[in-house]
This record gives structure tokens, C-alpha cells and sequence, in this order.
């Protein structure tokens, strides 16, 4: 007699029944717009350059985790659930009747999360809190936060990169928001407009932190903290780059270095300083284990 062992049941056996089916329906005819409308207007821009890498990179860390604790599979509590999606569903359609996207974003990822912890509980809710939070990483963030944080790094960065080539021997001079550069002038706002994608470059270094470290915190967390210095640093590189293409080939060079490799620049030298001050810290931390 053959005995076949029975496979554990998949999320899909466990969960996909009629009800559940209408509420995916209903998140997803309220995911679908919004995301459309986020993609169109802001993953064009430098600011959500790097949004579409976040979602891909989110999504299979998703998949991932799910799979892996796939066994805490409960419903979420009712009592829970239904009045946080109607409270979320509620600023949705306020916010989409307004046409703020930052409100309407955040309170369509609410509605989503509502939604999964409906389906899926608190304890699988809590198994996958990483991805869940990079993904958000994708939606545009309110632009007074922006303005607020970025602000004052423009301000810094650009004096940096000034006095840096002037003691280097550049023609190079401040005055307010303008930089000139021998008969060049840059503004301050278009030279370190990269600084308006800071949340999602920290966010895709972070993604790196988590795969190498997630099971040690303390890695983690010290090296997660290097994240934010790595991305204005990165900005600085940036700035540098910009002016000087504009001192040796002209504002038109520079121009076509802004819209085409600013962001890739932005991304390479970010994710390599992250890398290698990783290397540095886990060879470090491997010397004082030995000693």
C-alpha cells in the first residue's frame, strides 16, 4: 500500500473563498487607479525614478517572505479589520474626490493593508513588516516633507561642492540659490534636484541591508543608520559631476547629463559606498570577534 504525504495547504487553499475573492476584487479596483495615476505622474520624474525598482524588488521580497511563514496563516479579527477598512476607504475616496495624490497614495497602501490583514492575520502581517514598508517607499512623498528635509542639504551640499573646486583652483563662486562656473550659471534648486529622490534611494540601500543582515539586528541597525549619509553623499558626487561636465562641455552637456544619467549616477554611487562600507564593517566586526 502506498502512502502519499499530504502537502500543506497553500494560501490560495486556505484563503481564496467567495468572500474573500469580492474583497480582492474591491482592493483592487481601488489599488488600480491610484497606481496609475502615481506611475504617470511621478515614476517619470526624478523624484520616482527609481519607484518602478522598488515595487519589483518589494514584490518578490514580498512573495519571498510569504512563502516562508506561510504556516501563520489566520483570518485577521473582524472587529480589527472592517472598521480599518472602512476608515482608510473613507480617506481614499475623500482624497481621490480632491485629487491629492500623496493622501490618496497613503490611504490606498492603508486600505491594502487592511485588506491583507484581513485575509491573512496579524501574525503574517508582522512576518513580512519589512517589505511592506520598502514598497511604500514607492508612493510620493507629501512635497512640504520634501521641501522641509532637502532644503537645507541643497544649501550645504552646493557650498561643499563650491568651496571643494575652489580650493581645487575652478573660477568657481556662490550667490544664494546660483552657482557660476566660469560663464556658467547652475541653480542650486536644478544641480541637487537629486536630493528629492532621497527617500527612495535609502529605501533600495536599505532593501540591500535587510537581505544581508536580516537576521542580525545589531548589523542592521548600524548599518542601516550609514544609509542616509551614503545618499547625500551620493548627491554631492552628483553636484561635483554636474559642474564640472558644465565647465569643461558646456550647460548643454550638462543638461543632457541631468535628465539621462542623474539618476543612474545617483543609484550606482549610492548602492557601491553602501557595499563597501558594509565590507568594511563586517571585516571590522570579524577582526574584534578574533581578537
Amino acid at each position: 500500500m502506498l502512502l502519499v504525504k499530504a502537502q500543506p495547504p497553500t494560501i490560495l487553499d486556505r484563503s481564496l473563498r467567495w468572500p474573500h475573492l469580492v474583497l480582492l476584487l474591491g482592493v483592487a479596483a481601488v489599488v488600480l487607479p491610484t497606481m496609475f495615476d502615481v506611475a504617470r505622474l511621478t515614476w517619470t520624474t526624478e523624484q520616482g525614478g527609481h519607484a518602478p525598482i522598488i515595487v519589483a524588488t518589494g514584490g518578490w521580497l514580498f512573495y519571498r517572505e510569504l512563502k516562508t511563514a506561510r504556516a501563520r496563516l489566520r483570518p485577521g479579527k473582524l472587529w480589527i479589520a472592517a472598521p480599518a477598512l472602512c476608515v482608510s476607504l473613507i480617506c481614499y475616496v475623500v482624497a481621490r474626490i480632491t485629487g491629492i495624490l500623496e493622501i490618496e497614495g497613503v490611504a490606498m497602501y492603508a486600505t491594502l493593508i487592511s485588506a491583507f490583514y484581513a485575509l491573512a492575520g496579524g501574525a503574517l502581517l508582522r512576518a513580512t513588516w519589512f517589505p511592506i514598508l520598502y514598497l511604500a517607499a514607492a508612493l510620493p512623498p507629501p512635497d512640504t516633507v520634501v521641501s522641509v528635509i532637502t532644503q537645507p542639504l541643497k544649501i550645504a551640499i552646493s557650498d561643499s561642492a563650491v568651496s571643494l573646486l575652489h580650493a581645487l583652483g575652478y573660477p568657481i563662486a556662490s550667490s544664494g540659490v546660483t552657482i557660476q562656473i566660469a560663464n556658467y550659471e547652475l541653480l542650486v534648486a536644478a544641480a541637487c534636484a537629486g536630493l528629492n529622490s532621497i527617500i527612495t534611494l535609502s529605501a533600495i540601500c536599505l532593501f540591500y541591508v535587510y537581505l544581508r543582515h536580516r537576521s542580525d539586528l545589531m548589523a542592521f541597525l548600524i548599518v542601516g543608520v550609514l544609509i542616509v549619509p551614503v545618499a547625500v553623499f551620493s548627491n554631492f558626487v552628483r553636484v561635483l559631476a554636474l559642474v564640472l561636465i558644465t565647465y569643461y562641455f558646456g550647460e548643454a552637456a550638462a543638461q543632457g547629463f541631468l535628465h539621462d544619467f542623474a539618476g543612474l549616477t545617483l543609484f550606482l554611487v549610492a548602492l557601491l559606498s553602501i557595499i563597501g562600507l558594509d565590507s568594511v564593517f563586517t571585516r571590522l566586526r570579524v577582526r574584534g570577534a578574533k581578537s
